[in-house]
This record gives structure tokens, C-alpha cells and sequence, in this order.
């Protein structure tokens, strides 16, 4: 029997997903969804077990509801008949590969965007996926907080109008043209990475973000530096947004990571 993780359930979050080294259940699909709205439906499709794994933990971990399924024409069937802002596929699949799927989805009308991940790297299998459908190529081994990044940009350019220019949460809100920051009226100053670090926490607010999504997305660290550069930072953030402020907006969820949430 498999272990099942649910990190702690907060307002607004909660997800339950499969360690990378799970195996497949026996209909192929994985489906993770928030307690809330979620940031994106995304379809992922890789018959890899590990690799989805990793990848739907991830997206989970983001906020997102990620669905998973082991093979080309499950793949196609789901793409077709679900809602979904972006599809995740790879090339090599049993039963209907990766340019199948798309060209069969493009015949069909469907716009969504698609990302092609693949070992196959070559210029002209890129060119091949993206003559296909696809709509951006990203070749294995990938670093997540890329492939995160180029799945946002996707969605962000099939919804131009829903492109956040501020961000709000309990009074604290972010100018992000301007980057200026303010809490009850009044302007706080923050580093570079001060600055980085808290629009990456009220993007996920009332979310649990740990520590590694903050190494991958905030300093773009694919590795544990074995240092306390995330709990300096941390420290400094909360002294700046919530010292002098009766109720306090960053807290930390011991063993689990750091959560940004409107006060109770």
C-alpha cells in the first residue's frame, strides 16, 4: 500500500499527491486538486512513472490541480473532453505518441496551450513539435522552476487580459509595475530579493510553501545549499511587513515551510 503525504490543511489549500517512486494506479491516472481554486488545470501526460511523479508533485506543490496519464490515446481522450489551461505531453508514449496527440487535438479546434517535454532534444525533433501543435519544447533533464515558469507563460499569453499587475493580501499589497510595497497605508522598503521572496509568498498566499520551491523559485537553487539564507530572509521580511502591525501576516508551519494568509 503506498504512503499518501497531505501537507497540513490550511484556509485555501490542502492536495494530496504520489511521491515520484509511487507506482502508476492501474488506470494510469493520477489526480491531485486543491481544497480552493487552483491556479491552473493542467493535463500531464508521460508514461515515465518517476518523471511524473516528480512533475505532479511539483505542480501540486504550486497550487495547481494536475491530472496524469501513462499513454497517448487516454491522453487524447482527456484533452479533448476536459477543460484544461495548458497540457504537459511527451513525445514517446505507448499507444499514440506525443505528435499524434497534438496534431489530432489541433484538427479538432482544440487552442489549449501544449508544452512538449521530451529526451529528444535535436533541432529538428523541436522544430517537429512545434510544426505539430506544440506551442513550446523543453528537453529532459529540466530544472522544475523552468518548466513552471514556461507553463505560466504559456497560459499568460492565451489569457493576455488576466495578467496581474498587483497583488493584495490582508492590506499588504504590491505594485509590481512599480514595485513599490504597502501595508495600511504605509511604503515599506525591500531588497531586491526581499522584494522576489514576498511576490513569490503572495502568489501562493494561504498556500504552504516549501522550502525547496523557495530555493528553486527565489534563488533559483536546484540544490539544498546546507545554509540558513532562507530562514535570514524570512526573518528580515517579517520584520519589515509585520512588526509593526497588531496582526501578522507570515507564518511558519513547523516542518513543513513558510505560509503568507489574510489574519484569522
Amino acid at each position: 500500500m503506498p504512503k499518501r503525504w497531505r501537507p497540513g490543511t490550511m484556509q485555501g489549500w490542502g492536495a494530496i499527491y504520489l511521491a515520484p517512486d509511487w507506482p502508476l494506479p492501474q488506470d494510469g491516472l493520477y489526480q491531485f486538486k486543491t481544497i480552493d481554486d487552483a491556479n491552473m488545470k493542467i493535463l500531464v501526460i508521460e508514461d515515465d512513472e518517476e518523471a511524473a511523479g516528480y512533475l505532479v508533485k511539483g505542480l501540486a506543490e504550486s497550487g495547481h490541480v494536475a491530472d496524469q496519464v501513462a499513454d497517448g490515446e487516454t491522453g487524447f481522450m482527456m484533452a479533448r473532453g476536459g477543460e484544461y489551461d495548458v497540457l504537459i505531453v511527451d513525445r514517446m508514449l505507448p499507444k499514440l505518441d506525443g505528435l499524434s496527440v497534438v496534431e489530432s487535438l489541433r484538427r479538432e479546434g482544440k487552442d489549449v496551450p501544449i508544452l512538449f517535454l521530451s529526451a529528444l532534444g535535436d533541432v529538428d525533433d523541436r522544430v517537429k513539435g512545434l510544426k505539430a501543435g506544440g506551442d513550446d519544447y523543453l528537453t529532459k533533464p529540466y530544472a522544475f522552476s523552468e518548466l513552471l515558469a514556461r507553463v505560466e507563460a504559456l497560459v499568460r499569453r492565451a489569457n493576455p487580459a488576466e495578467v496581474e499587475t498587483s497583488l493584495d493580501v490582508g492590506g499588504l499589497s504590491v505594485d509590481l509595475l512599480t514595485r513599490r510595497v504597502l501595508r495600511g497605508g504605509t511604503e515599506i522598503m525591500l531588497q531586491p530579493r526581499e522584494f522576489k521572496l514576498l511576490e513569490y509568498l503572495m502568489r501562493h498566499a494561504g498556500q504552504i510553501v516549501t522550502r525547496t520551491m523557495l530555493l528553486e523559485n527565489v534563488w533559483d537553487y536546484h540544490f539544498d545549499p546546507q545554509t540558513n539564507v532562507i530562514d535570514v530572509h524570512i526573518s528580515r521580511l517579517r520584520s519589515k511587513i509585520d512588526k509593526d502591525f497588531e496582526a501578522p501576516l507570515l507564518h511558519t508551519v513547523r516542518g513543513a515551510g513558510y505560509c503568507l494568509r489574510e489574519p484569522d
